[in-house]
């Protein structure tokens, strides 16, 4: 950046790509969020705002005249993790607690140092299913993106936190489809990770599992699949949808390589999509985009 005359500091920068962009200022070696901004990514490590490059023709995550759902702030009493806890919920346009329509559920995970807010401040998950959904790509569904930090309890309480008390918690309250046609589970990095660890551990609850640069560098993923020996048969059956997603740049690429060969080892019927890129929410809104136009069909 530069400083004029009258002490103001600015930077102009040619031929960015369309796309959603975080950025800090350093002030005296610290870390800044833009102060005249109100867009802030949502993250409880760096302190970052959030700038929207548009391109000619809208975006996916962009924000369209078509119908628009609904982002509900939800508390649930988790009794696994003694607390009462944050889940957001986003409802397709048109939903009505009282009709008739039973909704299919996708569960989705944040990374490791985001919060529940950062799928739809940073990641847009409410616009890229209201576009896909006015487009007929996608079927009207309910996103719940719970918080999924439970420090200082065991990573693992996760697992257990959203079997025993997230979906019981969403059943008791919305009209959802209850049988694991109608649940999805899908997640971004550590919630990549964590994707993994819920979905093929209880395919009885999940027919789709969307795993996006997952992070498996943990005790519960060494636990659940070191010496995993999975009914390949009988999970390729119940699982309608199972992939992972990874950028080549990204520094989890060669560990989701290795975590790709070994699944197929086990003889699960598993899609991948690979692309150019790194560990970054640009890539999390090209692989949720694909995701939600092939759940619940």
């Amino acid at each position: 950046m530069k400083k004029d005359t009258s002490g103001i500091w600015s930077v102009t920068i040619q031929s960015i790509k369309p796309d959603i962009y975080p950025y800090s200022f350093w002030v005296d070696s610290v870390q800044t969020a833009d102060p005249n901004n109100t867009h802030i990514f949502a993250n409880e490590r760096f302190k970052r705002s959030i700038l929207e490059v548009p391109g000619d023709k809208p975006l996916i995550h962009s924000l369209q005249n078509v119908p628009h759902g609904k982002i509900s702030y939800e508390y649930y009493k988790s009794g696994t993790l003694g607390s009462t806890r944050t889940v957001l919920v986003y409802t397709p346009p048109g939903f009505n607690p009282a009709g008739k329509t039973k909704y299919p559920v996708l569960y989705l995970i944040h990374g490791g140092s985001d919060t529940e807010e950062t799928w739809t401040k940073v990641g847009r998950a409410n616009l890229i299913a209201d576009n896909l959904i006015a487009q007929k790509k996608a079927v009207p569904m309910i996103i719940v993106m719970p918080y999924g930090n439970v420090r200082p309890k065991p990573m693992e309480q996760f697992t257990v936190d959203v079997i025993q008390d997230i979906i019981p918690f969403i059943e008791s309250k919305y009209p959802v489809i209850r049988e694991s046609k109608g649940r999805a589970v899908a997640g971004f990095s550590v919630g990549g990770g964590q994707t993994l660890n819920i979905g093929l551990t209880h395919p009885d609850k999940f027919a789709y599992v969307c795993s996006y640069a997952p992070y498996t560098a943990t005790d519960e993923f060494r636990k659940n699949f070191s010496d995993w020996t999975p009914d390949a048969a009988a999970m390729n059956k119940q699982l309608k949808l199972f992939t992972i997603s990874v950028g080549t740049e990204d520094f989890l690429y060669e560990s989701v390589k290795q975590n790709i060969a070994m699944f197929k080892e086990k003889n699960l019927k598993l899609e991948t999509l690979i692309v150019p890129g790194g560990h970054t929410w640009m890539n999390c809104k090209l692989f949720l985009a694909n995701s939600l136009a092939q759940l619940f069909k």
